[in-house]
């Protein structure tokens, strides 16, 4: 079972790296008001491989959305000056660079900040960024258990920014144009949804990673990395490859189930799963890895009485697809993560269909239907870039109205949170496991009042 991490622990001087009470006020109040034609200044914490998707998210919409790029903050050298160096490529002029967060939030002209730090750092720095008075895009998932996403949504609630998380998807037309079939009813009740999303590689761990060679204990902070968890030797691995170790990853629940999760509870109007159970391990990648390369988490939500089925593996990716299953109708999208490419299928004779001979074939005769948006009939791609323009843009527009709710809001990041979270135990501990609604808790027995 998880330790319980207490409030204090959070912010204790040692391992956080949070800022103190005084510096947290301070920041505070240099908050501005952002008027509707003023440049929202954007300042990116952590300049990892993800602080890059950022990067490239804010570059596309700088011109039209009036965004400027202030400052950076990353406790490792080299990945705090190519950033620096990188931004001044891409925007036009020099920004500040700050090895620690408190620092940076004490900018003045700082308006938002947009984390892509480890999987355990995410819930407590979206704390401190809107404790400063700085609004947030925090990367999925919002949290890694139970009692940190309760402290990330509480310091949001208690605040008065405007965060997004990290999980595109939700600002996709497809997608919503998907949420819009399920919502009409014409599947019918649905009592099924599956993700099978896959890759053939050594997902997240590279035996010759450069940043490994580079790093010297001295050009960073490992306590500060750390941020709260027990402390250990100065690991580079772990450093870098964070989401193949237990202590600071759930791996491909943490990573990919946060996504799809929050796409099931964006389709069905849900939130958190009452029951879950995965099971999976190390099946093909020996190497350095804690956290499996195949899972497989499957998910019940009573209210809305369906089942709800994802699996991964990272030793094949054929046939990845999703679909949600009705009485009446199915929809079925072809490729993974975020694909566009969904059809809409009548429950009519589907017993006689023929998977293999292409769901174009099957919009030829009439037995399906293309998804689309308006007039445009083009087959659209089976994969999309996860820098997205439209969910930045969605988080932009939010600020400017002031308004809170993103797509990603504070309870989609809560929602998927416990979700995978929910997985990641059930996997890791061999139980079945239950949310307890009133409580908030992850038990392991159904709960009394249910």
């Amino acid at each position: 079972m998880e330790a319980k991490i207490g409030r204090r622990k959070f912010f204790s001087t040692a391992a956080v790296g949070t800022a103190a009470s005084a510096s947290v006020m301070t920041a505070r109040s240099y908050a501005r008001v952002i008027g509707a034609n003023d440049r929202i200044n954007i300042g990116f914490l952590g300049c990892g491989a993800r602080g890059r998707g950022h990067r490239n998210m804010v570059e596309m919409s700088s011109k039209d959305k009036n965004l400027g790029v202030v400052a950076v903050c990353d406790i490792w050298t080299k990945n705090r000056e190519g950033a620096a160096a990188d931004c001044k490529k891409r925007f036009a002029g020099d920004v500040k660079a700050f090895k620690y967060s408190e620092e940076m939030l004490k900018l003045p002209e700082l308006d938002a900040v947009m984390i892509a730090t480890g999987d355990h750092q995410h819930g407590r720095l979206l704390a401190e960024v809107v404790e400063a008075g700085k609004d947030c895009y925090v990367e999925k998932p919002m949290a890694l258990d139970v009692e940190e996403a309760k402290f990330a949504r509480s310091a949001v609630l208690k605040s008065k920014q405007v965060i997004q998380n990290g999980v595109e998807w939700l600002s996709d037309p497809y997608q919503m144009k998907v949420r819009e079939i399920v919502r009409s009813g014409k599947l019918g009740h649905i009592t099924k949804i599956e993700q099978v999303w896959g890759d053939n590689n050594h997902r997240w761990h590279d035996p010759n990673d450069p940043d490994v060679a580079a790093i010297r204990q001295e050009d960073t902070d490992w306590e500060r990395w750390l941020l709260g968890k027990s402390y250990r030797a100065f690991d580079p691995w772990a450093y870098f490859e964070f989401r193949i170790f237990r202590d600071f990853s759930g791996g491909i629940t943490s990573q990919w189930m946060s996504h799809g999760i929050d796409l099931v509870h964006f389709y069905t109007d849900t939130s958190i799963p009452d029951t879950m159970v995965a099971s999976g391990g190390i099946f093909h990648w020996h190497d350095i890895r804690q956290n499996p390369d195949t899972v497989h988490a499957l998910a019940t939500y009573e209210d809305k009485e369906f089942l709800y089925s994802y699996s991964s593996t990272y030793a094949n990716r054929f046939d990845d697809y999703s679909c949600i299953r009705g009485t009446d109708a199915t929809l079925y999208a072809q490729g993974g993560e975020g694909s566009p490419r969904w059809f809409l299928v009548p429950e009519v004779d589907n017993r006689s269909i023929d998977m293999f001979g292409g769901f174009q074939e099957l919009v030829k005769t009439g037995r399906a239907k293309l998804v689309t948006l308006g007039d445009d009939d083009k087959l659209p791609p089976i994969n999309q870039s996860d820098d997205s323009k439209a969910h930045l843009d969605n988080w932009i527009d939010c600020m400017r109205a002031r308004k809170p709710m993103t797509n990603g809001h504070i309870h989609t990041g809560f929602w998927h949170s416990v979700g995978a979270a929910m997985a990641t135990r059930a996997y890791r501990e061999g139980k079945k496991l239950y949310w307890d609604r009133q409580r908030e808790e992850i038990v392991e027995a159904p709960p009394a009042h249910s």
